[in-house]
């Protein structure tokens, strides 16, 4: 496969901007669109092929973005349509494709179809929604419950009904089900088509469709697991990943195949997510691309971990095609739940060096360019409503989402001129752009040098990928496309590691971190990367 036959997207790195905490123009302390684009010369150096954009469309806001109320217009506190179409321009000027979010399963309850949908039981759109009579004492249709807490069921006086919401009361559930909300979200898509976006982020596609029979989740115990809502006791059965879901996305692929190189990448977060991610993935008809959480919640980064979770994806093209995230809007920084010592640029280095060598699309979240830690934000500055309802429980989402440091000395980092929407992490100034840029040996420096790298490589973009066998810290895999095969050395502990006879280091040392001056021995330190050309 060369380069002119392979569609962009394959291989191609992302790197996701929450929006709200990427840059503020207008000094109200919440980013917006002129912000992403006054970054894009930055996000241009960084290396990668293109931004994925988190929510901008109209919202109240309850889940900050992700219960959407117009499909098709964007919300004021992040700018116009106008200035979407200006960044957008601009992003593909500087050669960088852009994926934006469309959310599927839900709205906001403040969406004019959930509004027509509740007043009766026979207007146009009573069946847009998942509605259902109550038992006959009163209580919800099933065991479901939602992910944000409770059951996932919520009265509604005016049609004397429960409706069904997998995450907020506030997000109910669209009945996907039907072909006339199928038409009507695809013609959602068709609209942001038209503008010449790149693809899309299908957020929670796994909860787009319900079991039609409404049965009870089955239970899971909780032995071996942490639980901190009602939420983690049920196996999720009938609420997600039904078997209807892959026939919606052959609908999604057949609009986006109108357009050129349309990139889709599904988020499935599942009680077993890889053969969902396969049935969403496979074949032509069907999407580009699917991650699951195999690392975004995981409390440690294991060679084990990592085999396995690649090792579900080194078959043919047509098994499907994964993408990878370590952190992201939801999930708390890897820097941070990975490693608790003296040295985490070192550290970052690695995991960044890391998800660059996994056979798939790497998604790399603002900020992890940087090395940016996870923020300990306190109960009384708390944005996040599952944070806030479970509190202590659960680290909640915000640490993840605050704002981008760009300058050290400029008030909150850089990002506003105001108090932002949530603080600035204590050591993330001293971590900021400006500090890191023409610093050879910062993470931000090494993160541009790797993708340079990744980027001229074929091995690491398409290559097959297999595993050798060594000591229990050390990950060691092998890329190989055509004529090019590289070794990527991983030594994830803290202690040395000795190299397996079979490993040659006779070859070009293309980028390491922790090795010193020379990549040379049979001892691989702790925490260090090397990639050699063999």
């Amino acid at each position: 496969m060369s380069r002119t036959d392979t569609p962009w997207w394959r291989g191609a790195v992302l790197y996701q901007i929450y929006p709200r905490s990427y840059m503020d123009t207008n000094g109200d302390g919440i980013g917006d669109l002129p912000g992403i684009t006054q970054k894009l010369d930055y996000i241009a150096t960084l290396g990668v092929d293109g931004i994925w954009i988190s929510p901008f469309f109209t919202s109240p806001m309850k889940d900050f973005g992700y219960d959407v109320s117009d499909y098709c217009a964007v919300d004021p506190i992040f700018g116009t349509l106008e200035e979407f179409d200006r960044l957008l321009q601009a992003a593909h000027v500087r050669g960088l494709k852009v994926i934006i979010d469309q959310v599927y399963a839900h709205t906001s309850d403040a969406h004019a179809w959930f509004e027509e949908s509740r007043q009766c039981r026979d207007n146009p759109k009573a069946d847009w929604y998942v509605w259902k009579d109550p038992n006959p004492d009163g209580t919800p249709p099933n065991n479901w419950q939602a992910v944000f807490g409770g059951a996932a069921w919520t009265w509604d006086a005016r049609r004397q009904q429960y409706f069904m919401h997998n995450f907020l009361p506030e997000q109910p559930q669209l009945n996907v089900h039907n072909p006339e909300v199928q038409d009507a979200l695809l013609a959602t898509a068709r609209f942001w088509l038209d503008r010449g976006v790149d693809g899309f982020r299908l957020d929670a596609i796994n909860f787009a469709m319900h079991d039609r029979a409404f049965r009870d989740n089955p239970p899971w115990p909780p032995e071996g697991r942490t639980i901190t809502r009602p939420f983690d006791l049920q196996r999720h059965t009938y609420n997600q990943a039904q078997p209807e879901v892959p026939d919606f996305l052959a609908r999604v692929r057949q609009l986006t195949d109108e357009y050129e190189a349309i990139f889709t990448v599904a988020e499935v977060a599942s009680d077993d997510p890889l053969p969902v991610m396969r049935a969403y993935t496979q074949d032509d008809a069907h999407l580009s691309a699917a991650y699951s959480f195999d690392f975004l919640y995981a409390p440690t980064l294991t060679v084990r971990r990592v085999r396995r979770a690649q090792g579900n994806w080194m078959g043919p093209l047509s098994e499907g095609w994964p993408s990878w995230a370590f952190s992201n809007h939801d999930a708390p920084r890897c820097v941070s739940r990975w490693y608790d010592g003296p040295d985490r640029p070192r550290f970052a280095k690695l995991t960044n060096a890391l998800l660059f060598c996994l056979r798939g699309n790497p998604i790399l979240y603002q900020g992890e360019e940087l090395g940016l830690t996870q923020v300990d934000v306190p109960f009384e500055s708390l944005q996040d409503p599952e944070a806030i309802a479970n509190w202590p429980r659960t680290l909640g989402r915000d640490g993840a989402r605050t704002p981008m440091a760009w300058s050290r000395e400029a008030p909150y980092a850089g990002f506003s001129t105001t108090a932002p929407w949530l603080p600035v992490g204590g050591d993330h100034p001293d971590l900021s752009v400006d500090v890191q840029t023409g610093d050879l040996e910062s993470v931000l420096a090494f993160t541009q040098r790797f993708l340079g790298l990744r980027s001229a490589s074929k091995a690491l973009r398409w290559g097959d990928v297999r595993f050798v066998d060594g000591a229990d810290d050390l990950l060691i895999l092998i890329r190989s496309h055509q004529d090019e095969t590289v070794i990527c050395l991983f030594n994830l502990g803290d202690e040395p590691a000795s190299l397996p006879d079979e490993v040659d280091l006779a070859g070009d040392v293309l980028i390491e971190s922790g090795w010193g001056a020379n990549v040379s021995g049979r001892t691989v330190p702790p925490y260090s990367v090397a990639i050699l050309k063999l």
